[in-house]
């Protein structure tokens, strides 16, 4: 009630009494009054922020610049080991360095290609133009047959069948026409062709003609529509060897029993008929010595090799049965039954024919 009374009893505009320490009623919307040493801290906390912010915006500047100068620095040295302006070097080397590092290769591979060439010389003045110098591994030579197949199958009745081994055999027989051997020499049978002085050698004749009826002139098609084929043995070429008068025996993989002897294996036919027929041309399946010896493709350009010509007369019973056969070159030095080479003086293919 003390308290309350000089409250009611104070003045307009009067302000009310305080106790000793208490701070004034303030009004809700009026701020407290800063103090000026406030004031100067406020603005030197700006101050050092600026400067915060220049030494960052410098450091900033300075590693760019030096991100820069190191690009510099890394393409300069780059630059300057391909072409270096100041020393006229070019990739590390003056003018005069490379000219005597290109003039000592020059030298050096000079050198080395001069004694190549050397060597090759000296070894083609040791070596024949028309004899192979070494002749070991071909003592004797082997036999070809065409047509070029190891199995000769085909239907007699359909000549599309049979149309490829005739024309290999068209094809093969064209350095023998008739026409183009009457130019090559007449030669002595029974003897041997010897040409020792002469550099350019002369080939003697085997005409087509001597084939007969396996020379594809009255039987175009060698026999195969009739399904009796025919089949031409020949002599690799080997030179210069003499050989006596060589033959060609034909066996079914036996031992030879008589001259150019086709054999079918008891195998292949029933037992008890007789063997398989056929015709031999030349006849007997010989081979002259007139022919021998070659003396290279070089010396003997126009040499052709002497041919066996063989028939085979299939009859009914042989048809839609594979015939093995064997053929082997005799004749004195030479080799054919070497097991140790199936190649050496001997062929060996087979024979189907179908209706």
């Amino acid at each position: 009630m003390s308290s309350s009374a000089p409250t009611q009893n104070q003045e307009p505009g009067q302000e009310p009494d305080r106790e000793p320490g208490q701070e004034p009623d303030r009004e809700p919307d009026q701020k407290p009054e800063q103090d000026p040493g406030d004031k100067k801290d406020a603005a030197q906390e700006e101050k050092t922020e600026e400067v915060k912010e220049e030494k960052a915006e410098e450091e900033k500047k300075e590693r760019t610049e030096e991100k820069k100068k190191e690009v510099k620095e890394v393409k300069e040295p780059a630059m300057g080991f391909i072409y270096n302006r100041r020393t006229g070097e070019f990739l590390g080397r003056t003018a005069s360095s490379w000219g005597l590092i290109l003039l000592f290769y020059l030298v050096f591979y000079g050198f080395l290609a001069a004694m190549f060439l050397l060597t090759m010389w000296v070894m083609l003045l040791t070596l024949d133009d028309n004899v192979p110098k070494h002749q070991d591994r071909v003592p004797s030579p082997g036999l070809v047959i065409r047509p070029h197949a190891a199995e000769i199958s085909f239907n007699r009745s359909n000549p599309a069948d049979y149309s490829g081994y005739v024309q290999q055999l068209h094809q093969f027989l064209q350095p023998y026409e008739d026409s183009r051997q009457e130019q090559n020499e007449l030669c002595l049978v029974g003897e041997y062709t010897l040409q020792d002085g002469e550099p350019l050698k002369k080939a003697c004749q085997f005409k087509r003609s001597l084939l007969r009826y396996c020379s594809g002139l009255s039987d175009t098609s060698f026999g195969y529509s009739d399904g009796k084929p025919c089949v031409l043995i020949k002599m690799n070429r080997v030179g210069p060897l003499l050989h006596p008068s060589t033959r060609f025996t034909s066996s079914s993989l036996h031992p030879l029993t008589s001259l150019l002897h086709l054999r079918l294996s008891a195998d292949h036919r029933p037992e008890g008929n007789a063997p398989l027929e056929m015709l031999y041309f030349p006849s007997d399946g010989r081979i002259d010595k007139m022919f021998f010896p070659y003396y290279g493709k070089k010396a003997h350009p126009d040499y052709v090799q002497p041919l066996v010509a063989v028939k085979l007369l299939l009859t009914k019973e042989d048809y839609n049965v594979e015939q093995t056969v064997e053929c082997k070159l005799e004749g004195s030095d030479l080799r054919n039954n070497d097991d140790r080479d199936k190649s050496l003086g001997r062929v060996i293919f087979r024979v189907k024919v179908f209706q």
